[in-house]
């Protein structure tokens, strides 16, 4: 079976108290949007994770969810080094959405 190519995003937000979430979608400014108005059930309004500081863009879906998965089973130490890579003062990136 062919690969679907389109846009597919890993993403991590984060709360005021520094709680990280990582996610995947397909479409990212409806997914932050999603976030930010508490639509999100689960660990994300629990937590209140709000501001998007990571994003990654993968043109398969299946590299996609692997990303996701390898960056979820990493320790938090790890996620940070990854935020800071590309966005040093973890700015809230849906401004650029």
């Amino acid at each position: 079976m062919p690969r679907r190519k389109f846009d597919f995003y890993v993403y991590i937000m984060t709360s005021s108290s520094g709680t990280l979430y990582v996610g995947v979608t397909n479409n990212l400014a409806r997914r932050v949007s999603e976030h930010k108005e508490g639509k999100i059930k689960g660990f994300t309004e629990k937590y209140s994770c709000k501001k998007l500081v990571f994003v990654e863009h993968h043109q398969y879906v299946y590299n996609a969810i692997e990303r996701e998965k390898e960056i979820k089973s990493w320790m938090r130490y790890k996620k940070e080094e990854l935020i800071k890579s590309t966005n040093p003062d973890w700015k809230d990136l849906s401004d650029q959405l």
